[in-house]
């Protein structure tokens, strides 16, 4: 079976990202000291932890893609809706729960380190970028990114890109899926009543 993806419809598209209609969903995240491979690994094996039974029902719930990290010490506002902080070195790790599941119906984690979250229908800015990651390369393409989205009249919020992987680990480089996220804040270059109907739903 195809592993299941958060659901959105595609409203614009420029030359080098898309803006997307996301649908409301709920994540499972949790925030990790360290470097980058280091946090990006501790992240996900809590939140893997949380899903595969570490959870007051021991309830098992199934993998979704894409995983999100993003830079960020606050976690108010998160994946993707992090405050980004100028030399901190925590992540945000972060799990889209399944459709089916609802934040009211959705076990607590035995983990208090992971924290479930709901976030409401937005608009979302986002590009497809292949290969491997370091912190290095992800800050060089996310200021790029945001440069395109500005050049196209869209804003953001205050928040930084989250890097979204869809891929198991073993996935060969050269067939790895990521893309960056961006969260578009409404305004008067938000796209037009018509244009937020184009396009399909994934």
């Amino acid at each position: 079976m195809a592993t299941e993806e958060p659901a959105f419809t595609v409203v614009r598209q420029t030359d080098t990202f898309e803006v997307r209609s996301y649908a409301p969903l709920i994540v499972a995240e949790t925030v990790v000291e360290g470097d980058w491979s280091d946090a990006s690994s501790q992240g996900f094996r809590r939140l893997a932890g949380y899903i595969f039974g570490g959870n007051k029902q021991r309830a098992k719930i199934a993998m979704t893609a894409p995983v999100g990290t993003q830079e960020g010490a606050k976690i108010a506002r998160v994946s993707p809706d992090t405050v980004r902080q100028e030399g901190s070195r925590s992540w945000v790790v972060s799990f889209t729960m399944p459709a089916r599941w609802t934040l009211a119906r959705l076990p607590q984690p035995d983990d208090p380190r992971v924290r479930l979250r709901e976030i409401p229908m937005r608009r979302v800015a986002a590009k497809r970028v292949g290969g491997w990651w370091s912190a290095a390369n992800f800050a060089e393409d996310s200021d790029i990114f945001l440069r395109d989205v500005a050049t196209a009249g869209l804003k953001v919020g205050a928040n930084r890109p989250v890097m979204a992987r869809y891929n198991p680990p073993w996935t060969p480089f050269f067939l790895r899926r990521n893309e960056l996220l961006v969260e578009l804040s409404e305004g008067p270059d938000a796209p037009a009543a018509a244009e937020r109907g184009a396009g399909a739903a994934r």
